[in-house]
């Protein structure tokens, strides 16, 4: 269950696209500051009436450092990547973080990775490669070099942040609430610093404002820390796959964008890569549901 759970990010996230397209010409900056605002009063909203809620924000400063270089860190190095280098590039580096993920996850207490985890994460690569290249080639080109550094950052600052989180399951995830403030205030900063103000015109842009606020932005993060702590990490991880895919359906619905052989390919490779990382899960499900199993209730 907690792994559905965090994979309810997943699919949050495949709204970005499309609710930031909405959005108009608000500023990377400007709009991650207004979004997470928008995230943190979601949990503080669900403090009214669980008031002892509010207590869980006082956390170590490791806590702090882990929550705020996570949230805020991710997107500072992403939005540097592609002020950096060319658009598509620094964002297939930095969809590099669910194969770190699941790499990564051989390195923590109590977890193993075997070779189902790898290739099913490969395969969703592969699918990811093909939705943000458009079955185009790669350029990669040496003046880009400190935009694909920071998009390489990027992918390792996220991967850091999802492993560590679960080093830190104790934590309740009322804690995020408090990452989220502290992410729109640094966001706030670096716009004033970095950027000219431009506000949402009309209601539809506002809405998909708040969208992104509710959702990608907001809800997303708090699911996330639920799975990353409590859930299969290396499903997770090779499920974040689906994020792209999902986005460019969602934009196919919208008609945003038509739908290609390519789409389909893409779709066939994330989700056999899925299914195939969750092998070891969906076994152990249908094992326990058998008359006669130990596990059948």
């Amino acid at each position: 269950m907690a792994t559905f759970i965090g994979f309810l990010a997943v699919i949050m996230w495949a709204m970005l696209a499309l609710f930031t397209d909405v959005s108009g010409k608000v500023p990377p900056f400007q709009l991650t500051a207004m979004t997470f605002a928008i995230g943190a009063c979601l949990g503080l909203v669900s403090w009214l009436w669980r008031p002892g809620a509010a207590r869980h924000l006082r956390q170590p400063l490791k806590v702090w450092m882990l929550g705020v270089v996570g949230l805020f860190g991710y997107h500072f190095l992403y939005f540097t990547a592609l002020r950096n280098a060319p658009a598509i590039d620094a964002s297939l580096i930095a969809y590099l973080w669910p194969l770190f993920i699941v790499v990564g996850s051989a390195l923590m207490p109590g977890e193993r990775l075997r070779w189902f985890h790898i290739v099913g994460t490969l395969l969703g690569l592969s699918g990811t490669v093909l939705i943000i290249t458009k079955g185009g080639g790669l350029g990669f080109d040496p003046q880009y070099s400190f935009g694909y550094a920071m998009a390489g950052l990027c992918a390792l600052t996220w991967a850091a942040y999802s492993l560590l989180s679960r080093r830190f399951a104790e934590v309740p995830t009322d804690a995020v609430t408090g990452f989220c403030i502290a992410t729109s205030i640094l966001s706030l900063i670096s716009h004033l610093l970095l950027e000219q103000t431009i506000w949402p015109e009309g209601l539809v842009q506002w809405l998909a404002v708040l969208g992104l606020g509710f959702f990608p932005v907001g809800a997303a993060f708090y699911v996330w820390d639920y799975g990353v702590k409590r859930g299969n990490i290396q499903v997770l991880g090779a499920s974040s796959y689906a994020a792209p895919l999902l986005s460019t359906l969602v934009l196919i619905i919208a008609g945003v964008t038509e739908p290609t052989t390519r789409v389909l390919l893409a779709c066939a490779l994330i989700t056999s890569g899925a299914v195939l990382a969750a092998k070891d899960m969906l076994l152990k499900k249908n094992q326990g549901s058998q008359p006669g199993s130990a596990n059948s209730n």
